[in-house]
């Protein structure tokens, strides 16, 4: 499916044991997904990454060039640095990760990689600290990061580990062996003297940073052939490198070649020494004291201060990515006797120089990543300090407009108290509506939680459209959004929802005399985006999801019985559906299956006890709005599986069809819609992916659509909307 069908299909949260941050998709700088040692070779070899349905809510903010991650469940070790080669998206491949496709794949949440430079895996306690404010427990962690995050985790794969270069060792049983010895120190026997290649790779290892420039350029201008191994006679160098070591390097290594010739004539003469994939087998053919060729380490200290003099140290310079690194193979050795001559040619440095030379170089390294290290954590804290101020500063606002419109009521009920007390002061048409207000005679929409763009709310708010005043009143017990609500003998029930990490089955009843709110049984299952209306004295909730699943389900409170139970199923699953009664009658409205937006609807008549299809709608619409005005039901708005609409369509029951009515202003989805004063309000909500709308619009049946230019509400999405 196109990803921008099912873009909003999971924007939400999970009860999956690895929440989620919810972090936009601009403040996004990595993922980290999940394997075990059972998947982690099926993750590479099909370059897929997934997650389970849950994780969906993320996962789509992933765009191509994203850092990735991979942490192995089984021995929680971090693998990296990977690349997204594509967006996120679900069931890329609908089959991975089971046996041989006989099911649906267990994680869906997809995106194609491929690896930028792989390198040695991090354990827990070194990426851990990177991770400290993702861990929620112990031993789980959210997997989405920040920019400051994945740059400081691909800083860590760079400075303490190195690339895995995954090249295979070519067959070189026939070809013309690479002839090196490796003396310890002058003077010593040849069984002391003799060193593996490991050793090699290990110093190697040692004084990479200072031979990374030979290395990015492939070594091309020791003219080495990747087929066989074998030392060439060209002395080209790749256009990256100082005109200088085209010169310098091939004279370095001029005496390799000739070594070979002499030797390949002298070939059994010697004692052979060969390296087999790191494990050594020494055959001696014959004793006695011979000179040796040249020490390896004094040719790796040689290509040091060479790439010294003609490159600085810096970090562009240590970078190399997984094309350029050549392999150390491992390859045989062969000792003979006639190298006299050879070790005489060769330059040798002055041992203290050596010793020197390398102790300065690695001290200095040292130093430097100590410095940017240091650096690093810095930078991390002060942008967290950012993050912080920022929101505090945002939270500090909000607390000032909410102490203004307090003042503003006492200070409107000080004036009532002085009209009263006085029958001949005049009181202006604002405060008589503001009286009829706080005794009751006027209705006002209660706003029930959401999002407002910082955090999700737990607030109540009552809003009067004819003062534009927003009165705070008890919030709930926890953060609520995805909710729904309805009201029932002067009460508002609110169920299910989340609060951007989980889903919840608990049940919430606001009694506005008491101004207090009181938990009721909870719901049969944990469910967010689901359909609510009331009907004969008992509340439905129809639909819904839980991040991994889809319901048609259908639970009934009776207020009587004091519990939920199951009533009979709706015909299709449907997250996101809009619900309203209508005439004794329930409907549902469209929403999301699993694979497409819906144009269905149904509804279910209590005199037959079970769910019938109705006339579908002519747009298909998930998150969108229902309300029931002027004894016709209204879709308004919602996500068509492309974008956010501002189509309205309306059912009447006595039509066999629905009909398109005039549109919105603005598209948007994830809205409020309540019906006061013979007036249709849609508030708030999601016009595209970032901007949430502090717009309301209001609808007359003679006037059509029309701006309110009420500002009270703010931004506002994902909350509920009760008249009682």
């Amino acid at each position: 499916m196109d990803q921008r069908k099912i873009a909003h299909a999971v924007s939400v949260p999970s009860n999956s044991s690895v929440s989620a941050r919810n972090l936009r998709k601009n403040d996004l700088g990595g993922v980290i997904f999940g394997c075990k040692h059972s998947t982690i070779a099926e993750c590479l070899s099909k370059q897929l990454f997934g997650l389970p349905f849950s994780h969906f809510s993320y996962v789509r903010n992933i765009e191509e060039g994203l850092p990735l991650f991979l942490f192995n469940y089984s021995d929680r070790k971090l693998h990296g640095i990977y690349e997204a080669a594509s967006r996120g998206q679900l069931n890329a491949n609908s089959y991975a990760w089971t046996d041989g496709g006989a099911e649906r794949t267990p994680f869906p949440a997809q995106v194609a990689i491929h690896i930028k430079m792989r390198y040695q895996p991090l354990p827990e306690d070194q990426f851990k600290k990177v991770l400290a404010d993702n861990y929620y427990t112990h031993r789980h962690f959210w997997f989405e990061l920040d920019h400051a995050q994945a740059r400081a985790l691909i800083a860590l794969f760079k400075s303490s580990s190195y690339p895995i270069n995954t090249r295979l060792t070519p067959d070189v049983s026939n070809k013309t062996k690479f002839l090196i010895s490796l003396p310890a120190t002058r003077g010593s026997t040849t069984a002391n003297m003799e060193r593996t290649y490991a050793k090699v790779c290990e110093l190697k290892k040692d004084l990479e940073s200072s031979v990374d420039m030979v290395i990015e350029n492939k070594f091309t201008s020791l003219g080495w052939d990747d087929g066989d191994l074998e030392p060439g006679s060209s002395s080209k160098t790749s256009s990256g490198a100082p005109d200088d070591m085209e010169n310098k390097v091939p004279q370095l290594f001029s005496v390799w070649e000739e070594w070979v010739e002499k030797n390949e004539l002298a070939k059994g003469s010697g004692a052979s020494t060969y390296l087999d994939g790191g494990n050594q087998i020494l055959q001696e053919q014959q004793s006695g004291n011979e000179k040796l060729a040249p020490d390896m380490e004094m040719v790796l200290l040689k290509l040091k201060e060479l790439s010294a003099d003609h490159q600085p140290l810096n970090s562009s310079a240590n970078e190399c990515n997984a094309d350029s690194v050549i392999p150390y193979d491992p390859v045989p050795i062969e000792v003979h006797e006639n190298n006299e001559q050879i070790a005489e040619d060769c330059p040798i440095l002055d041992e203290k120089e050596e010793t020197a030379t390398a102790t300065n170089l690695v001290q200095g390294n040292a130093e430097l990543m100590q410095v940017i290290k240091e650096l690093q954590e810095r930078t991390t804290n002060l942008e967290k300090k950012q993050v912080e101020s920022d929101t505090q500063m945002h939270q500090l606002g909000d607390l000032v407009k909410d102490s203004g419109r307090k003042l503003q009521i006492l200070k409107d009920c000080v004036k009532e108290l002085e009209a009263k007390s006085d029958p001949s002061t005049v009181v202006d048409d604002s405060l008589n509506k503001f009286v009829e207000q706080r005794l009751g005679s006027e209705d006002v929409i209660y706003l029930i939680g959401g999002f407002n763009g910082l955090s999700w709310l737990s607030a109540l708010d009552s809003f009067s459209p004819s003062l534009d005043l927003l009165t705070p009143l008890k919030p709930m017990n926890s953060a609520r959004s995805y909710a729904s609500a309805v009201a029932l003998d002067g009460s508002i029930y609110v169920f299910g929802g989340g609060d951007g990490h989980l889903w919840y089955n608990t049940v919430e009843c606001y009694n506005p005399r008491l101004d207090g709110w009181s938990l009721c049984p909870n719901l049969t299952h944990e469910k967010g985006s689901l359909g609510g209306a009331t009907l004969n004295a008992k509340i439905y909730a129809m639909g819904g999801g839980d991040g991994t699943e889809i319901f048609c389900d259908v639970e009934m409170f009776d207020p009587a019985l004091g519990k939920w139970i199951n009533d009979q199923s709706m015909l299709q699953k449907r997250f996101a559906p809009a619900a309203a009664e209508l005439n004794g009658v329930l409907y549902t409205v469209g929403g999301f299956d699993g694979k497409d937006y819906l144009k269905s609807a149904e509804r279910f008549d209590p005199r037959e006890a079970f769910w019938t299809n109705i006339a579908s709608m002519s747009t298909r619409r998930g998150f969108h709005s229902a309300a029931v005005f002027n004894e016709k039901l209204y879709a308004i708005g919602g996500f068509d599986g492309e974008e956010m609409v501002s189509s309205v369509e309306t059912y009447d029951p006595r039509m066999p069809s629905w009909v398109m009515a005039e549109p919105m202003s603005f598209s948007r989805g994830h809205a409020a819609a309540a019906v006061l004063s013979g007036s249709l309000f849609v508030i708030g909500g999601i016009k595209d992916e970032d901007n949430i709308l502090d717009t309301i619009e209001c609808y007359k049946e003679q006037g059509g659509w029309s701006n309110s230019g009420l500002g009270a509400i703010g931004r506002r999405c994902y909350c509920s909307a009760i008249v009682l």
